[in-house]
């Protein structure tokens, strides 16, 4: 499948690099089909839709930079998932990417989790958590201590 894509230009995906959101994303329920890109020798990646060249976020696992962020997902989304196993689990978190780019914030309360063996997506809304969908991905630098 030939897909154009918003960073990457014109690619060829195989079935096996297509993941399947059967409910969409919130905001974009009529894209069912995504592939993950990287983005060069960065941590980052693109989750593209496969139909929208315009529809590409960028992505990353949130355990490289959160260590303490938990994810639990419900019996629901375990079973809509079919996870069966922890190795079947990848979770990135959409990042909005600042102008100023040490002022990039990451989505923690709405994670991307992905089946990457049956290769099914859900983008899951944590409840009950003080997880919000704008945490810095870089402190600030602490100011300077006046002598």
């Amino acid at each position: 499948m030939n897909v154009q894509t918003k960073f990457h230009g014109k690619i060829e995906l195989a079935g096996e690099d297509i993941y399947r959101f059967e409910s969409g994303l919130p905001g974009f329920l009529e894209e069912k089909q995504f592939c993950l890109l990287s983005l060069d020798d960065t941590p980052f990646f693109v989750l593209q839709s496969t139909k929208t060249k315009e529809i590409a976020f960028i992505v990353t696992n949130p355990f490289d930079v959160f260590p303490d962020y938990e994810v639990k997902l419900t019996d629901e989304v375990l079973e809509f998932l079919q996870i069966e196993t922890e190795q079947d689990v990848l979770t990135f978190v959409i990042l909005t990417i600042s102008d100023i780019f040490n002022e990039s914030t990451a989505n923690l309360q709405a994670p991307v989790v992905i089946n990457n063996t049956k290769k099914i997506g859900k983008q899951f809304i944590l409840t009950g958590s003080d997880y919000r969908t704008k945490h810095r991905l870089f402190e600030p630098p602490a100011e300077q201590e006046e002598k």
